[in-house]
């Protein structure tokens, strides 16, 4: 083989992309497009819970699941990680999308 071909050969084989990845970045795209609907409408991020254990978190959250049996926490609650440094701490927050107050 001549050095041209295969580096024409492997041109080809780094553009193509990982296997399911175009699914990943559709889904995450939905997602996106579903939250920024939903928070158009009236809805916002209410924080439930701020810890830095992570066994709470996964408490809470199960409470939370039992608390509004109707919900889809998948679609619903967020976790968020911040991420610590060397003075502060990994802490974990857990939100759900709830109806925005009316402001006067």
């Amino acid at each position: 083989m001549t050095p041209s071909l295969l580096s024409g050969e492997l041109a080809a084989v780094m553009v193509m992309p990982m296997p399911g990845q175009r699914k990943r970045k559709r889904q995450a795209r939905e997602e996106h497009q579903r939250a920024s609907a939903a928070l158009a409408v009236g809805w916002c991020w209410e924080v439930i819970c701020e810890t830095e254990d992570s066994d709470q978190l996964r408490a809470r959250l199960r409470s939370l699941q039992e608390e509004r049996p109707d919900t889809d926490p998948s679609q619903d609650a967020t976790i968020d990680t911040l991420c610590g440094r060397l003075k502060h701490p990994i802490t974990y927050r857990l939100s759900v999308l709830a109806p925005q107050e009316p402001s006067e």
